[in-house]
C-alpha cells in the first residue's frame, strides 16, 4: 500500500520547511516581470519574457536563493500565510494549484522522482526562453508573452 503524499495530507500549515520549499517545480516563472493592467476592470496580467537579474536563464533557478530578498528587496516570498493572494503567480504554479484545490501536475518534479524532464517536455519552465532583466533594453509592453499561462495539465 502506498502512502499518500505529503502535499494530498497535509495543510500548508502542517508542511515542514523541507516539504514546503520542495513544492517549488523551479520553473522560474514567477521571476518573470509582469504587468497589471489597472485599466483593465479585472486588472490582467501580463507576462514577459524578461526575468529578474537573478534567474540564471539556461536552468530557470535562482542564482542567489538565499539572498534574494537582500539583492532584490521586492521579491516576493511565498509562504502559507500569503500563498492564497498571490494570484499572480502561474496558474502552472504548484502553490498556486494547491492552494486553488486542483493538486500537483502531473508533470511536476515531486511525481516524476525529482526529475524536471516532463515539466520541461510539457513546455512549463522558462529556461532558455527569457532574457535577464540586465539585458534587455526596451518597453517590458514590447516583451509580453502568453505561454507562462501554459498550466498542461
Amino acid at each position: 500500500m502506498t502512502e499518500t503524499p505529503f502535499w494530498e495530507r497535509k495543510s500548508f500549515d502542517e508542511m515542514s520547511h523541507e516539504e514546503w520549499e520542495s513544492l517549488c517545480d523551479g520553473c522560474g516563472k514567477c521571476c518573470l516581470h509582469k504587468l497589471i493592467d489597472t485599466d483593465d476592470v479585472d486588472e490582467t496580467i501580463h507576462y514577459t519574457d524578461v526575468s529578474c537579474v537573478l534567474l540564471d536563464t539556461e536552468t530557470a533557478r535562482c542564482s542567489n536563493y538565499a539572498e534574494r530578498t537582500k539583492h532584490v528587496p521586492d521579491c516576493v516570498v511565498i509562504t502559507p500565510e500569503n500563498v492564497h493572494d498571490l494570484g499572480y503567480m502561474p496558474p502552472s504554479c504548484a502553490y498556486r494549484r494547491l492552494a486553488e484545490g486542483r493538486g500537483l501536475a502531473s508533470w511536476h518534479p515531486l511525481r516524476n522522482g525529482g526529475s524536471q524532464a516532463a515539466m520541461i517536455a510539457a513546455g512549463i519552465s522558462a529556461a532558455q526562453c527569457v532574457q535577464n532583466e540586465d539585458e534587455v533594453h526596451e518597453d517590458l509592453e514590447l516583451r509580453i508573452v502568453t505561454w507562462p499561462l501554459n498550466d498542461s495539465d
